[in-house]
């Protein structure tokens, strides 16, 4: 008895604090308050990024002075010269797992940059004098083609294009992402962070999120499904922005989104407000700030519970690509929903599909040739607090 008396009061003493942070999230955020608390932990974040960064360059040079000492010291200088220069834990690129480039080089490094050593000054030097006497010589080898060779077919298989839809590459580590480079035990300081870290991901974020995604889920299932009951008019309009600002700001809460909006005053009333698309999220981020009706892709599963609750208070158009005859469809319904001064402005993403927020994809004219006016908006995320990306070829919702 005395064991899970203990158990019980434990249990009590850390589920109190942590139910009563939870209702007052949720509370401020169906009242759109903060207490700065998520913008004072990104702060926090940037610092620990930083050091992080600090540390792995520090040392990353002190092993590059050791190797040069070494090749400086060492009597077979022709093996030494034959031998490239390491980096931290033996890998050769800097490349993290999942990172849009299709081919890893060694001079491309991306997470640490590696000064220049002098063994690397020599090598250039004997290049030079190597390419003075085959001008000499005039001498051709089959092997002095196979560079060129090499980089048309990298430019072919790594074009512009492809690389947009693959996750955005980092240019440091951010106590996160999956390395096969160590950093975690470069030094006992970075390691403790990384596990003080871990515990606070999986064990206080990991559970509080998920209760409150799930909340506001069926929040919003609950609160549109009232809405679509009240009688359309004025009222009707005035309540549902309101239920629809509420929700999403619960659910931005579930991914702790701290968003900036720019020039609040060009906020769209009416019309076609058209954006660059990264992920599903970038409703999430809109909707906070303002009611819109949405138009795309009929899905099922989890994005499915959201277009069937948002459809029973507002006015939205979702269609299925593979019909040709949805498009007419589509394309008539648009043009309504925008002659109507009543309805809420309909957000478009022009670019069809999702790219990885490092840059925008040609737009379809289909949005433009309704002749209702145009509301342009560009959403950035920052990549060292999460990749927003989805690629919609490899993951189903």
């Amino acid at each position: 008895m005395s064991l899970l008396s203990m158990v019980s009061l434990v249990g009590s003493i850390l589920i109190t604090p942590f139910l009563t942070l939870l209702v007052c999230i949720i509370f401020l955020a169906s009242i759109g308050q903060s207490l700065g608390v998520r913008r004072l932990f990104v702060k926090l974040l940037l610092m620990i990024f930083e050091y992080g960064r600090k540390d792995i360059e520090s040392v990353a040079k002190r092993k590059h002075d050791l190797e040069d000492e070494v090749n400086d010291t060492s009597i077979s200088g022709k093996s030494s010269e034959d031998k490239t220069p390491g980096t931290p834990n033996g890998i050769k690129n800097g490349m993290v797992n999942g990172a849009n480039n299709l081919i890893s080089r060694d001079d491309k490094l991306v997470l640490v940059p590696e000064p220049p050593t002098s063994k690397q000054e020599e090598k250039s030097k004997s290049f030079v004098d190597e390419a003075k006497q085959g001008q000499e010589t005039s001498h051709f080898e089959l092997s002095t083609v196979l560079d060129y060779i090499k980089i048309g077919i990298e430019a072919i298989i790594e074009d512009q294009v492809t690389s947009r839809f693959e996750a955005e590459e980092l240019k440091n580590w951010n106590l996160l992402i999956r390395t096969n480079r160590g950093y975690e035990f470069i030094s006992w300081k970075l390691t403790v962070i990384w596990l003080c870290g871990f515990f606070v991901r999986y064990f206080f974020l990991f559970p509080l999120r998920v209760i409150i995604c799930c909340f506001g889920v069926l929040w919003l299932t609950l609160c549109t499904a009232l809405v679509g009951y009240v009688k359309p008019g004025k009222f009707k309009q005035t309540l549902n922005r309101y239920v629809s600002i509420m929700c999403f700001g619960i659910l931005s809460r579930a991914i702790s989104s701290v968003v900036t909006y720019h020039n609040e005053e060009n906020r769209p009333k009416t019309g076609i407000c058209v954006a660059n698309h990264t992920s599903p999220i970038d409703v999430l981020i809109l909707m906070c700030d303002n009611c819109y009706s949405l138009i795309g892709q009929r899905h099922g599963g989890f994005l499915g519970i959201f277009q069937r609750a948002l459809a029973r208070a507002s006015p939205h158009i979702w269609f299925e690509r593979s019909e040709a005859r949805d498009r007419h469809a589509v394309a008539k319904r648009l043009k309504e929903h925008v002659s109507n001064p009543e309805n809420p402005p309909i957000l478009i993403f022009p670019e069809g599909t999702c790219i990885n927020n490092t840059s925008v994809m040609q737009f379809k004219k289909g949005s433009f040739e309704v002749g209702s006016v145009i509301y342009p908006v560009a959403i950035k995320y920052d990549p060292r607090f999460g990749d927003a990306f989805w690629n919609s070829s490899k993951v189903l919702m």
